[in-house]
C-alpha cells in the first residue's frame, strides 16, 4: 500500500473520529436550542442512481456498507470531501440521514453545493 493511500486513509479515519467526538459531546436539541442536523449547512439531494446508491463508512468503494439509499430518495448532506472516483466524480458527500454515510456526489444531485467538511 503507497504511503499516500495510507495516509489518506488515516486522514478518513481521524475525520471520522473527529464527527464521532463531535455528536458525542453536542447536546441534544431542546427549548430554545437548534438541532445541528437541521442547520442551515445541511444541503439536501436526490439519489439519482437507478439502481440505489451504496452508502459507506469511509469516501471509498472499500468502505464498510452502511445502507442503500433508492433511487429518487431525497437526502441530506452535511458536508463534501475528495475521496476515490467514481466514474471520474471524486467528491463524496457526508449524509446525516439517521447514521453517518458517505455516499459519491456521482450518484446524488445536490439542490444547491454543499460545504467541504474541512471547512
Amino acid at each position: 500500500m503507497s504511503l499516500r493511500i495510507l495516509l489518506m486513509r488515516f486522514g478518513i479515519a481521524a475525520a471520522g473520529g473527529a464527527l464521532l467526538a463531535f455528536a458525542a459531546t453536542t447536546p441534544a436539541a431542546g427549548v430554545g436550542q437548534e438541532d445541528p442536523r437541521e442547520s442551515k449547512q445541511i444541503v439536501k439531494g436526490e439519489v439519482v442512481a437507478r439502481s440505489g446508491l451504496i452508502l459507506r463508512s469511509a469516501p471509498t468503494r472499500g468502505g464498510a456498507i452502511i445502507r442503500v439509499a433508492h433511487h429518487g430518495e431525497i437526502v441530506r448532506i452535511y458536508c463534501r470531501t475528495e475521496g476515490q472516483p467514481v466514474d471520474g466524480t471524486r467528491q463524496w458527500y457526508l449524509l446525516v440521514d439517521g447514521t453517518w454515510a458517505w455516499g459519491s456526489a456521482r450518484h446524488i444531485e445536490a439542490f444547491r453545493t454543499p460545504r467541504w467538511c474541512d471547512a
